[in-house]
């Protein structure tokens, strides 16, 4: 169906503009970040080098955080291994806010606590930064899916274009032809510079 996505004013980020209307095909997504516990078994089947921090968790207590330190071609990779694909971003997007333009994941309420994980800007450790898949039951997206703001930052099979909003697809968008990086969404448990505006669904 169709959505708004992107944001005007002074409330979104400059590539976050212009607002504009988007319609997607029918699409499924995984309710839950990749946990180290699946990431584990893709890197046991495929032999693919373990990403950053990997030498420092404890697979029996840790098994249940998302995976960090994985770049795209890693993502990439861990889809297609486990038959599926990456999200677009506008795809993304949509499964964060819905139809309703919300600012996050579960509405227009600031971020708190009880709602994702963020704001913690402390040295990374799988055990003290990061929160089990699934924690925040407040915080998912209007489809039932969890830790969209904070947690860990998602990858998007887009790459990124500064101006790409001004000349989007209006139907299934999938960015730029190529382009230098790709991009991530969502926000992660250590974002303080920007506060709460890396979180926002748009």
């Amino acid at each position: 169906g169709e959505f708004w996505m992107g944001i005007d004013g002074p409330q979104g980020l400059d590539d976050a503009r212009p607002r504009h209307p988007v319609v997607l095909d029918a699409y499924a997504m995984d309710r839950h970040e990749v946990t180290v516990g699946r990431y584990s078994i893709f890197l046991e089947n495929t032999r693919r080098m373990p990403p950053l921090f990997w030498d420092t968790l404890n697979l029996g207590e840790h098994a249940d955080r998302p995976v960090i330190g994985v770049d795209w071609t890693d993502a990439d990779a861990y889809c297609r291994w486990a038959g599926k694909r990456l999200p677009t971003e506008a795809e993304w997007e949509h499964a964060a806010r819905s139809t309703d333009e919300r600012r996050y994941p579960w509405g227009n309420q600031t971020p708190t606590p009880e709602f994702a994980n963020y704001g913690i800007g402390a040295r990374f450790s799988y055990g003290q930064t990061l929160m089990p898949v699934g924690h925040y039951e407040k915080g998912k997206s209007p489809y039932g899916m969890y830790d969209m703001a904070g947690n860990v930052w998602e990858w998007v099979q887009d790459w990124y274009g500064t101006n790409y909003y001004e000349v989007s697809d209006k139907q299934n968008p999938r960015g730029p032809e190529e382009g230098q990086f790709k991009i991530l969404r969502g926000g992660s448990w250590s974002e303080l510079r920007h506060g709460p505006r890396t979180l926002r669904a748009a």
